[in-house]
């Protein structure tokens, strides 16, 4: 599957050497009719490559309005950037650049262009899968024509060692959205999170939606970071390099895909990014993601602000999938490890090592009949409402919204009766009795055995336990800490909103959150 994506990948890349070759002035790769561009207060970048020496000038027009732009690019560089005005939601807008040098004029130009929000997808395969290949796909192909102003756009699969200033190829360039373009093939194009993301969002804000799909399956978050924020967490190489072994991997060398498929679209002003990987990463340097992910956050806010010239706001939104679930039978802790990582070991977001951020927890959401392997669960549009609602709250500041499930702010303990009693800060509902998901730590000899902790009852704001008896006392404890800790959305506690409750783990030591009787 990932082989042939490649393959796919350098046509486009050829047909782009081809035209960039015979022409030099032009706009950069991912500039073309039918994209969204930033719109107000940001101010959208337009750039592309032209003659060193040369004057270019650029005009936005709409019906009789007509805003000119110009910029002297120096004799030593074949790049000129022209910053627009705020522009309001909206469109179409005509975008025409020439290139004055001596006595030469050449001219390009964008049409149906509309100014609204644009929104990065990446990650892996689940970010990956495509609108063909989930729950009720026939239906939601054929909706596409209900958006016209949710405007896709999708990188090639390209690799590169070092870092590229544009894009190495194009799978899918700007387009209105049609069956074919949003079902092209499986894990190809385009993705259907990213889609069913910003289709909630243009219900929800009735203005354009821009959205970038770059993604590529099998990768770890080491490919995507740049060995600047690699460093920051002591990691330039792999420790372990052991492929997944669920499916075919993509590129796991340093930086890779930040080279050619991140790094080129930082000029570009943006709204935020929506992030879904992580398996990968239970097979490789799992106890580092509690570093290299925020890591990377931090490197690619300041990334898009620098090279938008501060357009693209220095601490933009940034929502992830925590990890959904992989086989039933229980192997290792690896997937409940990465999970809170995800989350830089806090359990919830926005956290103070994680600000601005959002998350859509998944754990409910496992699909074993999935024809993709149960590691590709096929309700996509369950994940992107969760990840919208995220998105409202923290990108769109409507903090009424309530977009994660309860979570636990006190521990009660009556040692005598051996019941823990656990207070959230939002009201829960319990869905049903499992009796499996809570665990408490026993102490043996300074070391923890995890045993089963039976729920016995709830009221509007707690969650009532009885625990098995432990002779040094109960250490700790932790609920969904287990590869598919329950069935399709069974999880024992949510909120009124339906959202389930995130994975947790926290221990007593030292901690005022934790109250013994």
């Amino acid at each position: 599957m990932i082989a042939k994506r490649t393959m796919e990948a350098s046509l486009p890349f050829m047909l782009l050497l081809a035209y960039t070759a015979g022409a030099k002035f032009h706009f950069a790769s991912y500039y073309a009719d039918h994209m969204v561009l930033q719109k107000e207060p940001s101010r959208a970048i337009i750039w592309g490559f032209g003659d060193p020496g040369s004057k270019v000038t650029l005009t936005v027009s709409q019906n009789h309005s007509v805003v000119t732009k110009m910029v002297q690019m120096e004799e030593n560089c074949d790049t000129w950037k022209i910053m627009l005005d705020p522009v309001a939601q909206g469109g179409p807008y005509t975008i025409e650049v020439h290139q004055y040098i001596k006595e030469e004029v050449s001219n390009i130009s964008l049409k149906d262009i509309y100014f609204g929000d644009v929104w990065i997808c990446s990650g892996q395969s689940n970010m990956e899968m495509t609108v063909s290949q989930i729950f009720n796909a026939s239906k939601e192909m054929e909706d596409a024509s209900k958006y016209p102003l949710v405007r896709i756009f999708a990188t090639a699969l390209v690799q590169s060692e070092v870092e590229l200033q544009d894009l190495g190829g194009v799978n899918l360039q700007w387009s209105i959205p049609t069956a074919r373009n949003l079902g092209h093939g499986d894990f190809s194009y385009f993705s259907a999170v990213c889609w069913l993301f910003g289709q909630y969002l243009f219900e929800k804000l009735k203005y354009p939606i821009g959205l970038i799909d770059t993604s590529w399956g099998g990768t770890p978050i080491e490919a995507w970071s740049s060995k600047k924020a690699l460093n920051e967490c002591g990691l330039l190489q792999y420790i372990e390099r052991s492929p997944p072994l669920y499916l075919d991997a993509g590129p796991r060398e340093v930086s890779v895909l930040w080279n050619a498929m991140i790094r080129p679209l930082i000029n570009m002003t943006i709204q935020g990014v929506i992030w879904y990987q992580g398996e990968a990463n239970t097979l490789m340097n799992t106890d580092l993601y509690n570093c290299t992910f925020p890591a990377l956050i931090d490197d690619w806010r300041k990334a898009f602000h620098e090279g938008s010239d501060g357009q693209t706001n220095k601490q933009f939104p940034f929502g992830f999938v925590q990890l959904c679930t992989a086989v039933q039978v229980q192997t290792n802790d690896k997937f409940p490890r990465i999970r809170w990582h995800q989350t830089a070991d806090y359990g919830y977001v926005p956290n103070k090592r994680m600000p601005n951020t959002f998350m859509a927890v998944t754990i409910d959401l496992g699909d074993n009949e999935s024809p993709y392997g149960s590691i590709h669960p096929r309700d996509k549009r369950t994940v992107a409402y969760r990840l919208h609602l995220g998105a409202l709250s923290v990108a769109y500041g409507e903090k009424s919204i309530i977009f994660q499930g309860p979570y636990p702010q006190r521990v009660q303990v009556n040692e005598t009766q051996r019941l823990l009693n656990i207070t959230f800060a939002e009201c829960v509902q319990l869905r049903h009795m499992d009796n499996k998901t809570f665990e408490v730590c026993c102490s043996n000899q300074g070391t923890c055995s995890w045993k089963q902790a039976s729920i016995v009852s709830s009221s509007s704001y707690s969650v009532i336990l009885q625990s098995p008896a432990c002779s040094d006392g109960i250490k700790g404890l932790r609920y969904a800490w287990s590869e598919w800790p329950c069935e399709y959305k069974q999880c024992p506690i949510y909120n009124p909103q339906e959202l389930p409750a995130p994975p947790f783990i926290t221990f007593s030591y030292n901690n005022p959150a934790w109250i013994f009787l």
